[in-house]
């Protein structure tokens, strides 16, 4: 592999809230420090992709970042030449003059379409398997997954064992709070929130304020602001303002990179996310969590939403099984959680365990950048 240096191109299109930026950006990196690859990420909306890499220069069309050779999509395309291997990241259409310039090589590229993540199983049949073609290049499909079969998730080398380092170092968990303006008062719970907006927010927080246990919500700068501010009664909330109701404490982060928010993650007993770059770190983290998938027409979301329940909770107990399907489910529903959270809150260590668990297993298969490279040998 090494005396071959293949390149890379991923086409990134911004479409919505960072997802997919933040997927092909950590793609990208780790392409390039694992496995010593020359990759250009191709990316349409430089500004988007400066909130996770403050680094990027939005007026610079070329750039090289963290060892990956940054291109601004231009919307009119110029010539370039085709790389040896092109990933279309979440089925985003390739500028036709590119497909043009790779049907135009002597030995056409591997061509991909880095699918969304999915744990229906029909995503075992179809990963890998021939898409559509154009001119003399083929192109594949190829899964993220959850299971054997699949493309497996995006994880860095030794991702867990500084995650378990980390977790065991409660110096070090305050120095991170710490620079972030946080100072967790003891004995709370912590807890993030990235969220979209979700009317079934306001009962989640009565329960939390009512508590007995004290609980501090990190809520990043997003979408769901709105929502918490209305919920506190406040006209707007900006970073580092901090709302006290009884045993709630609110606190609004800034819009960290992406290591910092993996960090965040790692610190809370409980974290809520939303898309799919956030929802795989959150697993990562080993701590029991809430996802708010994205919506799609015609509620197909819910099926995405039930096939990874099924999996996630596979080990526990139906109790537990019943009380975070009933979490999920009423989240992405945008319904009242509170009853639920107060469900779940029984089943706590349970749910502790069970999170670890899921991670370590998930830790077993190849990850994605991994199985992507060895696609390309298997294809040559």
């Amino acid at each position: 592999m090494s005396e071959l240096k293949p390149r890379w191109d991923i086409f990134c299109t911004v479409v919505d809230n960072y997802g997919d930026i933040g997927v092909t950006w950590r793609l990208a990196r780790q392409l390039v420090a694992e496995h010593a690859l020359p990759v250009r990420l191709w990316v349409d909306d430089l500004r988007a992709f400066e909130r996770i890499c403050p680094e990027i220069d939005i007026n610079v069309a070329q750039q090289f970042q963290q060892g990956v050779e940054v291109r601004h999509w231009p919307s009119e395309w110029l010539h370039t030449e085709a790389a040896d291997v092109v990933i279309a990241a979440f089925a985003c259409q390739l500028p036709s003059d590119y497909m043009d310039a790779m049907a135009e090589r002597e030995k056409p590229p591997l061509w991909m379409n880095l699918d969304y993540l999915s744990a229906e199983d029909w995503v075992i049949g179809c990963h890998g398997l021939p898409s559509v073609k154009y001119k003399t290049v083929q192109k594949f499909f190829f899964f993220p997954g959850f299971q054997p079969g699949t493309g497996g998730l995006l994880r860095e080398r030794g991702l867990l064992e500084r995650r378990r380092q980390f977790q065991l170092d409660a110096q070090a968990q305050r120095t991170f709070l710490q620079g972030l303006g946080i100072d967790r008062a003891e004995g709370a719970q912590l807890i993030s929130l990235f969220a979209y907006e979700n009317a079934g927010l306001a009962s989640w927080l009565d329960v939390l304020a009512a508590d007995s246990q004290p609980t501090h919500l990190l809520v990043p700068e997003g979408r769901v602001l709105g929502d918490v501010a209305q919920w506190l009664d406040v006209e707007t909330l900006s970073v580092g303002a901090i709302h006290v109701r009884h045993s709630l404490t609110v606190q609004v982060l800034p819009f960290v990179r992406q290591d910092q928010y993996d960090h965040l993650l790692w610190c809370c007993d409980f974290n809520a996310v939303r898309g799919e770059d956030s929802f795989v770190r959150a697993q990562w983290a080993g701590r029991p969590m809430l996802w708010h998938i994205y919506q799609q027409d015609e509620d197909i979301h819910l099926d995405k939403l039930d096939a990874f329940l099924a999996l996630y909770t596979k080990g526990l107990s139906p109790a537990a099984a019943e009380a975070m399907n009933g979490l999920w489910r009423a989240w992405s529903a945008g319904q009242p959680i509170g009853e639920h959270w107060l469900a779940s809150r029984k089943h706590w260590p349970e749910l502790q365990g069970n999170a670890e668990k899921w991670c370590l297993e998930q830790g077993l298969q190849a990850d994605l950048a991994a199985a992507l490279v060895q696609f390309y040998l298997n294809w040559i």
